[in-house]
Order: structure tokens, then sequence, then C-alpha cells
């Protein structure tokens, strides 16, 4: 007990020396230069000081940096040493938590198998590998194992590595693949013949990633992007052998707000192009039997309407919120006649449920369903003899149905798991009602126990009275007062939901005493369509209200402190961390920003820039006044002023495409001109990967470790 008391006496002086000196380091943090660069619009005019922070996509390709890109990246680099230097006290702990996190995983894992064409597909990891083994099993599981890619055997002398986009043509023979090495999110799409192993000639660049084989057997249909905005635009088609310049354009999208994809509906029997923006959709569809013919349109598409199809013997069922169906419904239409005025309903709109999805099976309609915040998966035969749901338990969790590509089957594959419990994958048989656990998630380390953690739901009163859910999880045996730490995250955009689901990197976090809370703000749709509706456009702000109030409510009712209170969001969600900062920033002791999207206006108004004017019909269009005065009400870069803010990291990827570099760059640089305090700041910039952080699933532990280390270098927690 004396050995164990002297030990953590010692830790303690170590680390509030180290402490001491991260925020000495801190006074002489990286100074930006400033030239000012004028800004107007409607008669408003901003100066921005740091719009040369901004480079073109050929000046961070070339091979001889202008000026300019030099400056650039010199200050890039010149943020990154100084947050490696003042937190060089702290590498030792970053590299145990990185073990730990790893420590976790079982390395030589695999997937469940899944069946489709005749095949069984699995994809499995290697002991010390960062990137998955694809592979296949003809007729049973007992078959020998096909490699199709080793994708740690492609990855070799990349920085940054993706393989996707997998599509099996269906004699099985040839698939096509894609390719990013950038992380700029384009695709290079290659094809491969399974039975001898020759990568074709064919190559296909500045793709989707995304493709699809017509019945043929030699056609394939790919979705390019704008070079410019990335904006996904025109659908191609492919004759197997022949150069990519000589592809067939199908069909262009050329009104801006929209984008556009090509898939395949279960049945096989149809290609479908989709067209979409956040408010309206369009689908064409061709026989796959026909690749040279005509595509022809479902439903042409109106403002306000929305729908996705699916195909089953001679109907097409659709998913819609026709006549007000706000939470939508499912209507069904004869393939020979699918205007709108042909739709007839199937599952009537209900104003207490979100339908979110349906899977069409020969003998059944699957509808995964939001109630009331939870998810649930309801079971309908056809010949309407049976109709239920399925028993979910626990107060908080989630589940998810999986693609289940087999159609003339009784087993339904879906996933389970809540904040205390790993992941399962689940094979349930909707004639019996029998289930088989096919997985359960092994947490590794000998030290996890789902009986140790406890999870619930609090419902918090927003300011203007409506209800918001707080989802929270901790260990059973963490004291619940003023002085636990509490780290919130949330997103609250485009409709997503967070799911309350498990994470093993997220112990790391509790076992030191953390209590983690997910928002479930308004512009997701936890609670419904409207609970979105409620969180974009012209009620943005409504996102931000809800989180400072989900805080409020930690800090009233004894969770947390301002002193313990921690927040963290990720792209939208990281313009919901500059938002709060600048609203409330006495309420929080530190701010996790990951590649956030802060310089809104100025993006927003500046349709050159990847993916602005899709994004029209969720933020609004700043070209008209009254959206333009909204907009920069709260967009976090105009509104920085002179306060003092929290202990703050913030990251961003160079080849980002959806936030570009810089956003967070220009924010930091601002916010270390204009704070009051002697907080921590830092910007940590990958300078070789995009929006969605380093490949392999090592290296995107090492990013969350880096994130932990500075929650809990702040909370004193390193001495555990």
């Amino acid at each position: 007990m004396k050995k164990n008391l002297i030990l953590l006496l010692t830790l303690s002086v170590i680390f509030a020396s180290c402490k001491k000196e991260t925020m000495k380091n801190t006074n002489t943090p990286p100074i930006a230069e400033k030239q000012s660069y004028t800004l107007e619009k409607h008669g408003d005019v901003r100066t921005d000081d740091y719009f040369w922070m901004r480079l073109t996509d050929e000046q961070k390709n070339a091979e001889n940096k202008d000026e300019q890109t030099q400056k650039v990246y010199d200050y890039l680099n010149a943020e990154n040493t100084y947050f490696e230097k003042a937190t060089a006290n702290t590498n030792e702990f970053e590299e145990t938590l990185f073990q730990e996190m790893k420590g976790r995983i079982k390395e030589d894992d695999e997937s469940v198998p899944y069946k489709n064409n005749g095949y069984y597909y699995i994809t499995r990891f290697e002991i010390g590998q960062q990137y998955p083994i694809y592979s296949r099993k003809k007729g049973s599981l007992e078959a020998a194992e096909e490699i199709l890619f080793n994708v740690n055997d492609e990855a070799k002398g990349h920085d940054y590595f993706q393989l996707g986009g997998l599509s099996v043509s269906r004699d099985n023979k040839l698939a096509a693949f894609a390719i990013d090495t950038v992380s700029r999110r384009q695709y290079v799409i290659q094809v491969k013949n399974l039975e001898t192993g020759e990568i074709y000639k064919d190559k296909i660049e500045n793709t989707t990633g995304g493709s699809v084989w017509a019945n043929d057997n030699k056609t394939l249909f790919y979705t390019k992007k704008d070079p410019v905005t990335l904006r996904s635009s025109q659908i191609y088609k492919h004759v197997l052998g022949t150069d990519s310049s000589e592809d067939t354009l199908v069909f262009e999208e050329k009104d801006e707000t929209f984008s556009a994809f090509v898939t395949k509906t279960k049945s096989n029997k149809y290609l479908v192009v989709g067209s979409y923006s956040t408010i309206s959709t369009e689908y064409q569809v061709l026989n796959a039997d026909t690749p040279n013919g005509t595509f022809s349109v479902i439903q042409p598409r109106e403002d306000d309407l929305e729908y996705d199809i699916a195909h089953y013997k001679d109907h097409f069922y659709i998913k819609t919120n026709k006549d007000g169906a706000t939470n939508f419904k499912i209507m069904k239409t004869p393939e020979n006649k699918t205007t709108k005025e042909n739709w007839v309903d199937v599952i009537p709109h209900r104003e207490d449920t979100l339908l979110e999805d349906f899977s069409i099976f020969k003998d059944y309609l699957v509808l995964e369903e939001r109630n009331n915040g939870l998810y649930k998966i309801r079971i309908k035969r056809w010949d309407d003899k049976d109709d239920y749901y399925l028993p979910f338990e626990e107060e908080t969790y989630s589940a998810g149905v999986y693609s289940n590509p087999e159609f003339d089957t009784d087993v339904i594959r879906y996933s389970y798991n809540s904040m205390t419990t790993p992941n399962s994958v689940v094979d349930f048989n909707m004639s019996d009602k029998s289930k088989e656990i096919k997985k359960e998630r092994e947490v590794l380390g000998g030290k996890f126990n789902k009986d140790n953690y406890t999870s619930k739901r609090l419902w918090v009163t927003a300011r203007d009275g409506k209800k918001v859910v707080v989802s929270i999880v901790h260990r059973k045996d963490t004291k619940i007062d003023k002085n636990t730490p509490v780290l919130q995250y949330a997103y609250g955009s485009y409709g997503y939901t967070i799911s309350d689901g498990f994470s093993t990197t997220r112990l790391s976090l509790l076992d030191r005493g953390f209590v983690y809370a997910i928002a479930h703000i308004r512009g997701g749709q936890y609670l419904g369509r409207d609970w979105y509706e409620d969180g974009k456009m012209l009620h943005k702000k409504n996102t931000f209200t809800d989180f400072i109030d989900c805080s409020k409510y930690l800090i009233e009712n004894g969770y947390t402190s301002p002193e313990h209170l921690y927040a963290m969001g990720g792209s939208a969600g990281g313009l919901l961390m500059g938002a709060i900062v600048n609203m409330n920033p006495e309420l929080y002791n530190g701010i996790i920003a990951a590649v956030p999207f802060v310089d809104v206006i100025s993006t927003m108004i500046d349709d050159s820039i990847p993916l602005t004017t899709g994004e029209y019909n969720e933020w609004g269009n700043p070209n008209d006044k009254e959206y333009y005065d909204y907009i920069k009400s709260y967009s976090p870069y105009d509104q920085v002023e002179k306060k003092a803010y929290p202990n703050m990291l913030v990251t961003t990827g160079l080849h980002d495409s959806q936030v570009q570099y810089w956003e967070p760059a220009k924010w930091v640089a601002k916010l270390r001109e204009y704070k009051t305090d002697d907080n921590l700041l830092f910007l940590h910039t990958n300078m070789e990967a995009g929006h969605g952080g380093a490949s392999g699933r090592f290296n995107s532990l090492k990013e969350t470790a880096k994130e932990y280390t500075f929650l809990l270098t702040l909370e004193d927690k390193l001495e555990k």
C-alpha cells in the first residue's frame, strides 16, 4: 500500500512537471502571417487575414512548390512541430494508450461469411497487418479459400491506401475494384480476373469507386467526379477491354445541387441511376440484360419529394415522403406504370415512427424503424400471416440490418450492440423465430467485463421546451459528482443519427473515470424526420443550443462541472464545436474539433470548392441575403472574438476533400490572434491523409490515442 502511494505521488510530480512545461510551450506557438484579403457580398465587407492559406490541388501536387505553397506548408509543419514538442512529455503515455487500445483487438480476426450467388465471402485480418484480406469459398465454408485481394500487399509503398468498391460479375469470374492512394476520395477503378489473378489494363480514373456490372459480365457502369468540385455528376458505361477514353456517357447530372450514383436492384433485374439532393431524389432504371438500352425515369424529380426504390416480382417498392409523409412510408407501383399517380400504400405513414430503411425477401418485408429514439426491426410476411418486432431489451442500444444479398431465404442477418455490450452478428430465422449468434466481438486484454459498466438515457429540456436525449455510459464504480470528467459528443447534421453503440477504444476513458455522453441534438433524426428539419437551414442554431443546454444540464444536475467537461465533434460536428466555443466557452475545459467545418460562409459562397452546391439545402444558399446573414451569424471563423477559449485540439488532413484543410488552419490562426487566455491551442495536420484520417486499422488507433492523451492530460489522469 505504501509502495503504491509513493508511486502515485511520484507520477503526480512528474505529471505536474509535464503540464507546467506544456503550458510554458504554449507561450511561443507559431504566429501566422497576416495578409489582408477583402470579401464582399450583399454589401457586407469581410476581411480575411488568412485567406492566403488556401491552395489549389495543382499547387499541392506540383513537384516544385511556388512561394505561396511553400509558405503554407511551412506554417502547417510549424504547427505540427509545435504540437509535437509541446506534448513530447506525454509521448510515452500516448504509446501506452495506443498499445492498450490495440491490445483489445483480436488481430487475427475475420467477418462472419455471407453468401452471394453461390459463394461465401469473408473479410479477415492477420496478426500485425494493417489491412484486410478479402477472400471467398465456393459452395460451402469447407471449400478451398480463394484470395481475392490481400490489401497489405497492395498498400506497400503508400503512405495512404484505401481499396474499396468491390463488385463481382454475375458469372463470378471478374471483380471490379477501386484504389485511392491520396485520401482525396478520387478512386481509380480496375478489373481483376478471379480465375487467373490477372489485373486487366482497363483503368478508369477520377471516380467515386463504386461500379456495377450488367448481366453480360463485360459491361461496367460507374460514376465520375467533376475534377474541380468533386461532385459525382456523370454516369459512364465501360466495355471490358476498351480504353476508358472511349467510354459512353450514359447520364450527366447538370443541376449543381444534385449528385448522381449507379447501383443495381437486389433482384439483379435492373441497373439503377440515382440523382439526389438534400430534399429531392430521382431514379432511372434499365434492364440489366440490355446494357445498351435507354434508362427510363421512375418519377421525375420534384422539390421536397424524396423516394428510394427496390424491385420485387413485377413491382417497384418505394420508400417516400409523398403526400406529407414526413417520417416516410412504403408504397408500390407496377414496373410499367411508375409515376407517382400509380403509387399505392403498403406501409402507411406514422407520426411517431421514422421509417429508416427496408429490405425485401421472397416471403418477407423487413422494416427498419425508429420510435422514441430507439431502433426497431419489424418482420412482415407478404401474405400478412405474421407481423412482429424483434425483441431488444436494453434501455439504449444500436442495431442494424446487414445488406442480406440472398433473396430466397428465411434468414435475416443483423447486428446488435449497446454502450456496454460488444457487437454481435445474429442470424434470425423469420419463419420459426429462432436465432443464432454467429459472432460476438471479443474484447481482449483480460480486463473487460460488461457488468462493470452502466448506461442510460437522460431527457433534457431545451430552452424552447423540446426534449433532447443524452445517452451516457460509465463504470458502475465511477463516482458521479462535480469532479467527474465527462466527454460530450455529438454530430447534429444531415439527418445522421449517432448510434448508442459499443467502442473498445472508449474503454480507455471509462476505465480512467470518464463519463461518455452522446447528445442526440436536432439536425440528426434520433427523434424523427422533424428532428432533422428543426436543425437545418434557418433552424441550424437549434443544433448548437441543444448541445449547450445538454452541457448545462450535466453541470446543473451534478454529473460534472465546467472544470471537468469536455466536448468533441468532427466535420459538421466540428462546426458544432466551433459554434459552442464562441457561444459558451466557459462551459468547457477542453475541446477536440476533428476536420471541423468552421469557415462556413466563405465555403458556402464559393461554388468552386468541392461539394458546396450540393449543400445548399442543408445550410442555405448564401447568395440569398437572408441565408447569408444567418450563416454568418454562427460561422465559427467569422464569430471569433477577443475572449477566453477552452483548451483545444484541432485536427485536419492536407488532402481532405470534404472540409478543406485551410478551414481549421485559418481558424486556429485567428484564435491565436484573438484569444485572451493561456489555454492550450493545438493544430495537427496529417500531411498524408484526408477527411477520414489515417488508413489502416492501427494508424487510426494512434490518432485516437493522441486525442485521448490530450483529454487525459487536461484531466490529470496520466497516472492510471
